[in-house]
């Protein structure tokens, strides 16, 4: 080409690159076809079949084990379930029992403050009662005190305001008191000039 020349015709390509398939005519393929129709079966074909059954057999077996651990799952799901409800069951009966036992303790506490104010207020008034007693007491004590302090003076008053009631009657009744003479040891009334 350099030089003035031309190419030498290339033939067109053929068949599929990489593969080792050279380009056929539509002569030799059209001829195949005839020739595998009335040929033995081909052992390609054969072979190629037990592998689809093999692959078929081993989709079969996975499936089967995905069905299966699908049923184990479904199981253990209605299992679960289970339990949760009866998990969550328990629980609102514990919780209602729960909220029972707090309402009556709340009931109980209320009840014992309102008796505990009551017996606040009880005490306040025996506390006032029992300062009014000791007051009632203290003032009797000291009545008490007074009368047996000044019993003997008031003993003897009384005895000499009861004789002089007495001569008093009998100056009344016409007495005459002048011969009298009282003893001052013994206290009693003697005649004079009598032993």
């Amino acid at each position: 080409m350099n030089m003035g020349g031309t190419l030498a015709p290339t033939a067109a390509p053929g068949g599929i690159a990489g593969t080792g398939i050279e380009a056929a005519s539509f002569v030799q393929v059209q001829a195949h076809r005839h020739h595998s129709h009335k040929a033995a079966p081909d052992l390609g074909y054969k072979k190629a079949k037990e592998g689809s059954s093999a692959v078929i057999t081993m989709i079969d077996i996975l499936i089967a084990d995905v069905s299966k651990d699908s049923t184990e799952l479904e199981t253990e799901e209605k299992n679960a379930q289970n339990d949760y409800e009866s998990f969550m069951g328990e629980a609102k009966k514990k919780r209602s029992l729960d909220a029972k036992a707090i309402t009556d303790k709340e009931g109980a506490m209320a009840e014992t403050e309102a008796e505990v104010e009551k017996n606040k207020l009880d005490l306040k008034d025996k506390k006032t009662e029992t300062m009014e007693t000791d007051k009632f007491i203290m003032g009797l004590h000291k009545e008490c005190d007074f009368l047996l302090k000044f019993y003997d003076t008031r003993k003897q008053a009384r005895v000499d305001e009861s004789e002089s009631l007495d001569k008093a009657k009998a100056v009344l009744s016409g007495a005459d008191y002048s011969f009298l003479q009282m003893d001052s040891v013994s206290r009693s009334v003697h005649l004079r000039g009598r032993q």
